[in-house]
């Protein structure tokens, strides 16, 4: 016999995990459909509003169907959520149709890439995301955040989700926190960063698509502009300190502006090397597993139309480094020049932000950048990133994607055949550092 009290905890339990807690779990369902027992059913009207802590971030353009809720252009849907890494279980597709859906999260971070159900078909997909705040919990002060960040959706209480494609539909969303996946944080700069708006991109953003779903989460900490000195200053380093757990890893790339004269400049062999040590030192003093990642090359042609390197010695420091301390190297320097190199001086363009004027809304004119990556840019080098982790890291070499084992950086994908759809948000203001 099952005792009185053993029932009321069974009900309570019940009850808790219908209901939902805004902490734990929290399900939606789209579409006209009766409303499921348990779910929280979203209209097409319902805007997101920070008392009810759901909604879509612009109802323009939504259109609800019996199934499900779609849009003929990207739809944002944003959740309220405390800090932490979130496990997200999602339905697509459509019971009288097709549907093709792209998913990114927060600042364009890719999650799932071209998911295509058949007709009269749905998928259900997962993965594991990270939402972060802009204050340190053990020292409640507030990072210091550049006035251009501040707008970013992920500094912001909430975790957004983009739904975009061809034929984008989105049927459910299970959210439940996890506090057992291994997260992989990511430190560094413009190169790696979650760059906020088309048409810049970089690896960081890129990475999380090339994991099996639901073994690693990403959270992406680097920023534009960003050095040692600086992201440590700012309350960065501490902040992802504070969130990490044993078993976590710590990928850390920086050079393109610590090269640079000023405050923040750091010499290769020696200061740069001693703050990465102390980084090293620290970041397994917490349990967790510290990765070096030497610097993106510039896109910087010599008259044989080889990459010369911009970027002095640091890259060779911190490949000396690794070896000195036994540190697993991600040696996207190289990889980089030979990804550029396979392209040739012209057609690298393509993996840059490389535009014609009016390419974009309000660009009067050609835009040139030789250091900030496009989406297929940024692409191509979190698969290179992917492949070496692949080779080098054993315990994370399971949760890469089995797509990326013949990936050869000197063997991109064809960049006219190439695609991902874009964002509805646009900006000329170029990325800080070069």
């Amino acid at each position: 016999m099952v005792s009185m009290k053993f029932r009321i905890l069974i009900i309570i339990c019940i009850c808790y995990s219908l209901t939902g807690n805004a902490q734990l779990h929290h399900l939606f369902t789209f579409g006209s459909k009766p409303n499921k027992l348990g779910y929280t059913r979203v209209t097409p009207t319902d805007l997101y509003k920070d008392a009810i802590g759901y909604g879509f971030e612009s109802i323009d353009g939504l259109k609800e169907e019996y199934d499900f809720i779609s849009a003929s252009k990207p739809f944002y849907f944003s959740v309220k959520l405390p800090e932490g890494n979130y496990k997200v279980k999602m339905k697509l597709g459509d019971n009288k149709g097709l549907s093709t859906t792209t998913i990114r999260v927060e600042c364009r971070r890719l999650m799932a890439e071209h998911i295509v159900t058949d007709f009269g078909k749905t998928k259900e997909i997962e993965f594991v995301v990270h939402v972060r705040d802009s204050v340190n919990h053990i020292t409640k002060l507030p990072l210091k955040l550049k006035p251009r960040e501040k707008p970013y959706f992920h500094w912001d209480d909430k975790l957004t989700f983009e739904f975009n494609d061809l034929a984008p539909k989105l049927v459910s969303i299970e959210i439940t926190q996890d506090h057992k996946t291994p997260t992989l944080f990511l430190a560094g700069n413009s190169t790696v960063v979650d760059q906020a708006e088309e048409p810049w991109a970089s690896w960081g953003q890129m990475i999380p698509n090339f994991f099996m779903p639901g073994t690693v989460v990403i959270a992406n900490y680097a920023e534009s502009g960003e050095t040692l000195k600086a992201f440590e200053a700012e309350g960065r380093l501490d902040k992802l300190f504070s969130l990490s757990k044993p078993g976590d890893y710590l990928f850390m790339e920086f050079a393109h502006n610590d090269q640079k004269p000023g405050t923040n400049h750091l010499d290769p062999f020696t200061t740069y090397k001693e703050t990465l040590l102390k980084w090293i030192n620290k970041s397994k003093e917490k349990g967790m597993n510290p990765v070096l990642v030497t610097s993106t090359n510039r896109r910087t042609f010599d008259s044989t139309g080889h990459v010369y390197n911009s970027l002095g010695d640091y890259p060779e420091a911190m490949r000396e480094l690794a070896k000195e301390v036994n540190v697993p190297l991600i040696d996207l320097n190289e990889m980089s020049k030979l990804f550029y190199e396979a392209l040739g001086p012209v057609a690298s363009t393509k993996a840059f932000v490389y535009f014609k004027a009016n390419a974009y809304p309000n660009q009067l004119k050609d835009v040139k950048d030789d250091t900030h990556f496009n989406t297929y840019g940024a692409y191509q080098l979190a698969k290179s990133v992917a492949k070496s982790i692949r080779e080098n890291i054993p315990l994370l070499a399971p949760f890469i994607v089995k797509s990326v084992s013949n990936y050869l950086p000197n063997k991109p994908d064809n960049p006219d055949q190439w695609h991902l759809p874009e964002g509805l948000f646009f900006g000329l203001l170029k990325p800080d550092g070069n």
